[in-house]
């Protein structure tokens, strides 16, 4: 169960809440409890039972895979007000999780357990509505990778994550290894590619971090 100051601040993030019928509402306050999870913590990992879900309130959390190379890939993330699909489809389909989730960010989410969650499908259709929406969102996102990954080249990758990753006269916060595990690719490769757009002036490598230093010409290589 949650407290009413608890259910206040889900409320103002969970537009759903604020559709749903008074029964479901004071269903939730019973099921629903408040968890606090820490940066770096994984929620779940692949092969795990899932017993609850989680909707974000603050934080955010990534998921993402693991190869037999020990290669990683981002699949996408999640954040306020959000939750993480994969998890609804492992409690819907009685399987285990599927990737790994893991905080990004400290996070404070609002847990609906598995045989509560399943049981909301079946009788309120804006709990249905909210899942569909949030499935029709993370479909179009994992589409959206498949097609960089099968079609884009590497360098184009890199250089689209440096200009969403970018911030004026801020030098991006990232390191060789973490751009691999986000594009799924090796850090030898995104280094030899670092390295070309360093020796064209593009940026700037610096210890821990990228110096963006000409924007337009990393939009350009998105052109060609």
């Amino acid at each position: 169960m949650i407290s009413d100051e608890q259910f206040d601040r889900v409320y103002r993030v969970l537009p759903v809440l604020q559709q749903v019928t008074p029964p479901m509402l004071n269903e939730f306050k019973r099921a629903a409890f408040f968890a606090r999870i820490p940066a770096g913590r994984d929620v779940f990992v692949e092969g795990d039972d899932v017993d609850a879900i989680a909707l974000l309130i603050t934080g955010a959390v990534r998921v993402y895979k693991v190869g037999e190379t020990g290669r990683e890939i981002t699949l996408y993330r999640f954040g306020l007000g959000e939750s993480c699909i994969l998890t609804a489809n492992a409690i819907l389909s009685r399987q285990t999780f599927s990737a790994i989730a893991t905080v990004e960010q400290d996070a404070e989410a609002v847990m609906i357990p598995a045989a509560i969650f399943r049981d909301w499908m079946q009788r309120y259709e804006q709990w249905r509505e909210f899942i569909f929406m949030l499935l029709a969102q993370r479909l179009s996102t994992v589409m959206a990778l498949v097609d960089e990954v099968t079609f884009q080249r590497m360098d184009i990758r890199v250089a689209a994550l440096l200009l969403e990753r970018s911030q004026p006269d801020e030098p991006i916060r990232i390191t060789h290894q973490e751009i691999a595990a986000e594009l799924g690719s090796s850090r030898e490769v995104i280094s030899r590619i670092l390295e070309n757009l360093a020796r064209q002036g593009i940026i700037r490598v610096l210890r821990g971090s990228i110096e963006v230093l000409d924007a337009a010409q990393l939009a350009n290589l998105l052109a060609m």
